[in-house]
């Protein structure tokens, strides 16, 4: 059988197959195959975005991420910092004044925040905002965090999810490949754990995300490898759970971090950012929303994918800070989002992080 014609059917793809015309197919097929299969995921001619804000309640990590320009050690008092509680509520109170209503809140694996800061965190914030959407943390923090506590992942999830998270996201997935992991990542949870985390978070009906992270280390065969553990770990969850709602790529931003200097980095091309949005959405039959990451590839190459199996260009980003420590400075707001995916032929409807339209 034709791989095309088995990705129609929404047969699972092998990682050769996958790999085959990941390399070999020429891009218009790849992204007209993308796109009829986009369509049978999300009929009609609408794209979503969203307005959420961005916060990191912390800059203090032990992760020793290569890409990274934002972290700092614990010894660093002079640059590290902690969020203060009237910080965030003169952040939220801006997020709700533009219509938004979700924190993506992230930060790093501190060495002494457990879970009870998390907890009091949580509920202050949603005490405070009853309203408010956490999407927050991530599968390393997670695990970072049950470590330290030395309980299960579910157990920590459990205890996150009473104090008031609503959704997790596919934060610190990078490459799900342990040998890229121990390069990029050297003292963040491996890829086993990122996937046991997301796997009880499943369990537990907490709607995630699922990310991956291009242009560094990683080879075209990782980056499939990746994809299928995805893929793989979707078709576990219960038939009740969302498990991963959407699926985002971005080339890494390496400019000024210890990544380039040990590495001889070739940028991803927007021809190589669409064909990996078209692979995704050909290789992740059982996840509905492919977004595009117009933050990091650009307007342009963003209304490319939209034609290329991506059905989302994802939030405004009212607040970004880990991209732009190296140098990332795309802005868009409400109107241009919107007068962006009017541009590429498509109709923007907001909404929130499960997906449904915000009135």
């Amino acid at each position: 059988m034709n791989i095309f014609t088995k990705a129609l059917r929404l047969a699972p793809l092998s990682e050769d197959e996958a790999l085959a015309i990941y390399e070999r197919a020429p891009t218009d097929e790849l992204m007209e195959v993308a796109a009829t299969l986009r369509r049978q995921h999300i009929p009609g001619n609408g794209v979503s975005w969203q307005i959420d804000r961005n916060v990191n309640y912390t800059n203090v990590c032990i992760s020793g991420c290569l890409f990274c320009n934002f972290h700092c050690k614990p010894h660093e008092t002079d640059k590290s910092y902690m969020t203060t509680i009237e910080e965030y509520c003169e952040k939220i109170d801006a997020l709700f004044a533009r219509g938004g209503d979700q924190l993506l809140l992230q930060g790093g694996l501190h060495p002494a925040c457990g879970l009870a800061f998390y907890e009091s965190l949580f509920r202050t914030l949603k005490t405070r905002y009853p309203s408010l959407k956490l999407h927050a943390l991530g599968p390393p923090e997670v695990a970072h965090i049950a470590r330290l506590e030395k309980c299960s992942y579910r157990e920590t999830l459990q205890r996150l999810v009473a104090a008031g998270l609503d959704s997790l996201p596919g934060a610190g997935a990078e490459i799900l490949v342990d040998r890229v992991r121990r390069i990029l990542s050297p003292a963040k949870p491996d890829a086993q754990a990122w996937l046991d985390v997301m796997r009880e978070a499943h369990r537990l009906q907490l709607t995630t995300s699922a990310t991956m992270l291009i242009g560094h280390i990683e080879t075209g065969r990782e980056r499939i490898q990746h994809l299928l553990k995805l893929r793989d770990l979707q078709n576990e969850k219960p038939a009740t759970a969302v498990g991963f709602l959407n699926f985002i790529c971005w080339p890494v931003q390496a400019n000024g971090t210890r990544l380039a200097q040990r590495y001889p980095l070739t940028p991803v091309t927007p021809v190589e950012y669409i064909r990996t949005i078209a692979i995704s959405r050909i290789v992740l039959n059982n996840i509905k929303n492919i977004q595009v990451s117009w933050l990091t590839a650009g307007r342009d190459t963003a209304q490319v994918c939209l034609h290329a199996g991506a059905n989302d260009m994802g939030s405004i980003m009212i607040e970004e800070n880990v991209l732009a420590s190296t140098g990332v400075s795309y802005r868009m707001d409400a109107e241009g989002i919107q007068q962006t995916i009017r541009e590429a032929g498509f109709i923007p409807w907001l909404r929130n992080q499960q997906y449904e339209p915000v009135i």
